[in-house]
């Protein structure tokens, strides 16, 4: 029984379509007949991966396929390409049926040579420490892309050698399969429907025309990034194939996390410990800010725990402008050890104290 196109290409029925598009280009390049001449169990795989991949890259045809399996919706057994009839562009279909009844020449659809294709967006982390996050970084980004082959220049052929017409289907990149009274256009299998083949593949590159290479590109990361800010460069993605667009870069930033501050958006969060006596009679005390050193005001009587906010001293904001706001959270302490002073002091102000909380807190 003929295996089914997820099996031919190793994925499985949940698979996206960029992961189906990624398996069939590997297996393509491996057992494609310029790369493996004269090897005819190479070339008959790589007809079965070519009706795979038509198969699943088309969502009618997977749907469908899905639905009905390789007998295809009425019922016929395995057609080109080991999948029923799935394989047959129904445009294609009517255009044979209109010559035959005189409304037109046959073949003339949707299939023929390969139709530009977007490339991949792809993604890369880059890791900052908190400050340089605020204050907006360059980085350097090393990406892994696919590129015209540094020996052929993209060709695929071997240097001083071009690519020829296929002499499959004569430059068409579709060649028929005759049902009766009409024939059924599919791609290529020697082409894979680029019309040329490469008769004496490149050496570095197989015949594929592209290498992995890695790229470096210089990104500005802006003032205020934080955990999970995308920098999007346009057109640094994978390539796009058959002369469609490159994709995108989008660099992912991950942020060091402070010692000092805790963020909130554009708001910075600030611990500060202050004595007793600061926090009941009041008190003007220095704090750290990303910009500098200012001088915070503690109003008397302030609880342990209350946030004061000092407007404009916090994190760049990544939309509208201007900055976030430092709040600063009030933390009193309390002396581990007391000198005899210190005691006599406290015993001293506790004889004095009118406050007594627990007969308010209890007795209300």
């Amino acid at each position: 029984m003929a295996r089914s196109p997820y099996e031919v290409l190793g994925v499985t029925k949940t698979a996206s379509n960029d992961e189906i598009k990624k398996a069939y280009r590997k297996l393509a390049r491996e057992n494609h007949p310029d790369a493996n001449q004269g090897d005819a169990a190479a070339e008959e795989r790589f007809k079965e991966i070519q009706g795979a991949y038509d198969t699943l890259s088309d969502a009618e045809k997977r749907k469908q396929y899905d639905t009905f399996g390789s007998a295809g919706p009425r019922g016929g057994g395995p057609g080109p390409g080991g999948f029923g009839y799935e394989n047959v562009d129904l445009s294609d279909l009517l255009g044979q049926f209109g010559g035959i009844f005189g409304r037109g020449g046959g073949g003339g659809g949707r299939r023929g040579r390969p139709q530009p294709e977007r490339g991949a967006d792809l993604e890369s982390p880059v890791r900052l420490p908190f400050e340089d996050a605020l204050s907006g970084a360059q980085v350097r980004v090393p990406v892994e892309v696919d590129a015209a082959c540094h020996t052929c220049h993209g060709t695929g052929a071997e240097p001083g050698t071009s690519p020829v017409t296929c002499p499959q289907c004569n430059g068409s990149g579709t060649v028929s399969d005759s049902h009766g009274l009409f024939a059924l256009s599919q791609p290529c299998p020697r082409c894979r429907g680029n019309g040329v083949i490469v008769e004496k593949p490149c050496k570095t590159c197989r015949g594929a025309g592209r290498e992995r290479v890695t790229k470096r590109y210089a990104v500005k990361i802006p003032a205020g990034a934080k955990d999970g800010t995308k920098v999007r460069l346009k057109g640094k993605g994978e390539p796009g194939a058959n002369g469609g667009p490159a994709g995108d870069l989008f660099v992912v930033v991950s942020v060091v996390p402070s010692t000092l501050y805790e963020r909130r958006d554009a708001d910075l969060v600030l611990e500060v410990p202050i004595t007793y006596p600061e926090a009941v009679i009041g008190a003007t005390v220095e704090i750290p800010t990303p910009a500098g050193p200012v001088n915070l005001k503690v109003p008397a009587g302030t609880e342990s725990g209350k946030l004061l906010r000092v407007k404009g001293r916090g994190a760049p904001k990544l939309k509208g402008g201007g900055k976030g706001d430092l709040l600063a959270r009030i933390r009193i302490t309390v002396p581990q050890k007391l000198t005899k002073a210190e005691k006599e002091a406290l015993e001293g102000y506790d004889k004095v104290l009118r406050e007594r909380p627990r007969d308010r807190a209890f007795n209300e």
